[in-house]
């Protein structure tokens, strides 16, 4: 977890772009303008009430039905008004309306929208609904409309307009304009389509608005075959923009040479034309893009894709361009135009280039990767004061670079090569306070001596983890849907974010809102990814709500979550094998998706192959089993971790790269390495999965040990706290090679 002294600043920076930075449609804006709860036999403001205090009704909400129904009920009887009171009533009759029990839900909403305001739409929302259940149609179709008028911003009117549409088309059709990007309205035109599939401008609906839906491909297959004629510059960007998310770019460049004339579309028909092997079109396409948007930002990255499809004194002029017209491109342009010129044996001219790189883009990301690329050469041929020296600067200039935390590492190893312990006990010190969350952290643990567990000992601990019994409560989206959230109703809270931000750009806390849900409805890669691209975030805004997030326990836990633990316990244990080893294999193998199919043919959690799969049912005589069922999968997985581990007589890192490449190849790199350090070996196998995999799969399980484990997390606490009190990081301006006593000689 990394930490700067403007922190606090940060925080409470973020703190407030929480409260501005909620961007919504016209309707979603006017509903949470009127969206606030009151504390219910209380004069407190809105603004007072704790809706996340501690609550008996919330901690049930995990519960089946049958289990929480005599606990809700003895609360909802209770003659004092609360917010525990309505929850409970809630709740109740959400799970006697899901029994067809039309008759005692009404009894728990009658007059609940009085005392839980909060939930108000809903609340009318299923009382017709209960009513329906009791063949009281009018005093249902009644509710809907009231529901209507009182609430008519909520996105739950949606909702009632479907219902109410079974009888009246008209309401279908108010929907459709009114609520858009409603998932409930995207049933109505997929219905409508169904009756009568030839509507294109019901397909273009939900190209648009439901793009990555079931069955869009098709539609949009069937739009671009059958109505090209119809569809619009605009259109065509629609259906351009899914074909290019979706990876298909031979109809990406079909389509968006349709499509609207922007700088964006510009660029992704020339990459789309170059990706798909149409040198010469792409190329036209791109200096097409450079012509008519010299300025875009695009044009930039379009100039340096142009510069690798064109001869060398050409493509000087395009990367030159680069240079002096987009700044923040300028680093990755010098690096690549040094590469030309080392291509034609202009090795003068090439070195200049790269001096020019570190001298006027010293914190650049591509002068970083330059710098370790020259230091790994000078390390392989032993020369490691060398190599120490044209790494260190990367710590300087660019400490959150990718590979700052392994050149900070491997200046500890050189350090002790050289003899000078201390140097290297300093380095690893640092990156456990500043790299805190990297594969490097747990290297340096181990090489401190922590009790972390190393390569040859980790197969042996068990940790003690604490988990927290629920995430908070996102900040971002309307008050109805943190309660949805709280509640654990987390489909009709999925239901309402997708209808409040509908399709635009996310906020940053509205994508970490939106990668809670996915989590919570047990979307486990796609909420996982969501979260872990908030890095990729540029603008500097962002960038800050970013790393304020980061600071907070919340964050990492939603990044290492713990879905199907009690299974994986419980087969760790009989194989005798570290449950959070196992819990972090899987993380990286699957992201925990039951079902998830490789394009090489693994299968589920632990991404077994069939074939082996097989194999192994025969060694444990398993009959009946299925790849996708988490237990068989992780029944068969694990027997298959602790198989590699007695192959390697218990050594973690060979079981794991032989769980990533096979045992054959961690067999023959072991000959041919013949090396004792574990990181040398690492750092020597050929296959850069192979390699990324280690990394990942232990950097998880550091990740879930400096989450979850308590001694774990109050030994860094101590740590960060001693480095910051005694001034310990010496890797400001200068002060590593003092400290170091390093001397730069370049």
């Amino acid at each position: 977890m990394d930490k700067s002294n403007s922190s606090t600043r940060q925080f409470g920076n973020f703190l407030l772009a929480l409260l501005g930075s909620i961007a919504l449609n016209p309707k979603a804006v006017n509903w949470i303008g009127q969206n606030t709860p009151f504390k219910v036999g209380s004069n407190q403001t809105p603004q007072e009430e704790d809706l996340d205090r501690p609550s008996v009704v919330l901690s049930l909400s995990t519960l089946m039905p049958e289990q929480r129904e005599a606990q809700l009920e003895s609360i909802a009887s209770s003659d004092t008004p609360s917010l525990e009171r309505s929850r409970a009533r809630y709740f109740l009759a959400s799970d006697l309306i899901k029994k067809y029990e039309g008759g005692p839900a009404l009894i728990q909403l009658k007059g609940l929208e009085e005392e839980y305001p909060l939930m108000a739409p809903y609340i009318l929302l299923k009382r017709g609904r209960a009513y329906e259940l009791t063949n009281e149609t009018i005093q249902a179709q009644e509710t809907w409309q009231l529901l209507l008028k009182n609430y008519p911003d909520s996105p739950v009117v949606a909702e009632a307009l479907y219902q109410l549409g079974e009888s009246n088309p008209e309401y279908w059709e108010r929907a459709i304009a009114e609520f858009p990007q409603h998932p409930r309205t995207h049933e109505i035109v997929r219905a409508r389509l169904k009756k009568n599939p030839k509507q294109p401008k019901l397909m273009l609906f939900l190209v648009k608005y439901e793009p990555d839906g079931e069955g869009i491909k098709a539609i949009r297959d069937r739009l671009v075959k059958d109505y090209s004629k119809q569809l619009t510059p605009e259109d065509w960007s629609v259906i351009a923009q899914g074909y290019w998310n979706g990876a298909d770019y031979k109809k990406a460049a079909q389509t968006y040479a349709k499509a609207s004339s922007t700088p964006e579309n510009a660029y992704r028909l020339a990459r789309s034309l170059q990706v798909t092997d149409k040198k010469q079109e792409a190329k036209t396409a791109y200096l097409r893009l450079v012509q008519k948007f010299p300025d875009a930002e695009e044009t930039g990255l379009g100039l340096r894709r142009l510069a690798s499809l064109s001869p060398t004194p050409e493509a000087v002029k395009y990367v030159d361009r680069v240079v002096n017209n987009f700044p923040d491109q300028a680093p990755e342009a010098l690096l690549e135009k040094a590469e030309m010129f080392d291509a034609i044996g202009s090795k003068k001219t090439a070195a200049q280039t790269r001096q020019k790189l570190l001298d006027e883009y010293a914190k650049s990301d591509a002068a970083a990767d330059y710098r370790w690329q020259v230091a790994q050469k000078y390390a392989d041929a032993g020369d490691y004061i060398r190599a120490w020296q044209w790494a260190q600067p990367i710590a300087t200039n660019n400490p959150d670079s990718n590979v700052a935390p392994k050149a900070a590492f491997w200046i500890g190893k050189w350090a002790q090569r050289l003899g000078r312990p201390q140097d290297a006990k300093t380095t690893f010190e640092y990156i456990l306070a500043r790299h805190t969350q990297s594969y490097y952290a747990w290297r340096s643990a181990v090489l401190l001596g922590w009790e972390v567990g190393d390569f040859t000992t980790v197969r042996q601990l068990q940790p003690t983890l604490v988990k927290p019994e629920r995430l908070p409560t996102p900040s971002a989206g309307s008050e109805t849907f943190q309660e949805l959230y709280r509640l654990g109703l987390n489909e009709d809270a999925w239901t309402l974010f997708q209808a409040e931000v509908g399709d635009r750009e996310l906020t940053v806390p509205e994508q970490f809102a939106k990668g809670l849900l996915q989590l919570s409805l047990g979307q486990n890669i796609q909420g996982i990814n969501s979260i872990w691209l908030l890095k990729d975030r540029v603008d500097p805004g962002d960038r800050e709500q970013w790393q304020a997030l980061r600071e907070t326990s919340q964050y990492w836990h939603a990044l290492f979550p713990f879905p199907y633990f009690d299974t994986i316990l419980s087969w760790s244990q009989q194989r005798q094998l570290n449950p959070v080893l196992v819990t972090s294999l899987i993380r990286q193998e699957s992201r925990f998706e039951r079902e998830i199919h490789s394009p090489a043919g693994a299968v589920g959690l632990m991404q077994v192959m069939p074939a082996t799969g097989e194999w192994i049912a025969e060694q444990i005589d398993l009959k009946d089993y299925s790849l996708t069922d988490p237990q068989d999968n992780i029944k068969l997985g694990t027997w298959y971790l602790d198989y590699t581990h007695r192959e390697y007589d218990n050594n973690s890192l060979f079981a794991v790269a032989s769980y990533n490449a096979g045992p054959g190849n961690v067999s023959n790199w072991r000959q041919r390495f013949r090396t004792r350090d574990p990181d040398v070996f690492v750092e020597k196998i050929p296959f850069n999965e192979t390699k990324g995999y280690i990394e990942s799969v232990f950097g998880n399980y550091w990740n879930y040990l400096r989450i979850y484990d308590p001694k774990i997390a109050d030994l860094l606490a101590q740590h960060k706290s001693k480095q910051e009190a005694t001034s310990q990081l010496n890797f400001g301006d200068g002060d590593l090679k003092i400290a170091w006593g390093v001397r730069q000689t370049e």
